[in-house]
């Protein structure tokens, strides 16, 4: 099974393996308590495209697009392939992403494009 959940949630039993799938640590949390199992930052959106979309709404379609593009070469790709691996590896996978908008970001694009391939 594969969700996503924002870092400022609590973490639950229920998350199973949890992975971090920003480039950035979420900000006001702490390393040491957070439950995090693995920090994929090389899948995260490269940051100038985190720059210029800017988590904003109009630019999501574009957002999307243009992130599905940068998991197709280098470094994302290879990450790419490690959280499919991982998916492989653990009944349960969690995708932690920091943004406020729940909806519209790159664990979303993520898991969407996982559940194609699943």
């Amino acid at each position: 099974m594969l969700q996503i959940k924002r870092a400022y949630l609590p973490a639950e039993d229920s998350d199973g393996y949890r992975v971090l799938v920003d480039r950035l640590w979420p900000r006001g949390k702490s390393k040491e308590t957070e439950k995090i199992d693995l920090w994929l930052k090389e899948i995260a959106p490269s940051s100038e495209l985190r720059k210029w979309f800017n988590h904003e709404a109009e630019k999501y379609p574009e957002f999307e697009a243009k992130y599905r593009v940068e998991l197709q070469s280098g470094a994302q790709n290879e990450a790419l392939e490690e959280l499919k691996k991982t998916l492989q590896e653990h009944e349960v996978v969690t995708l932690i992403y920091g943004a406020k908008n729940e909806k519209q970001n790159n664990a979303q694009v993520l898991c969407d494009l996982l559940r194609m391939h699943m």
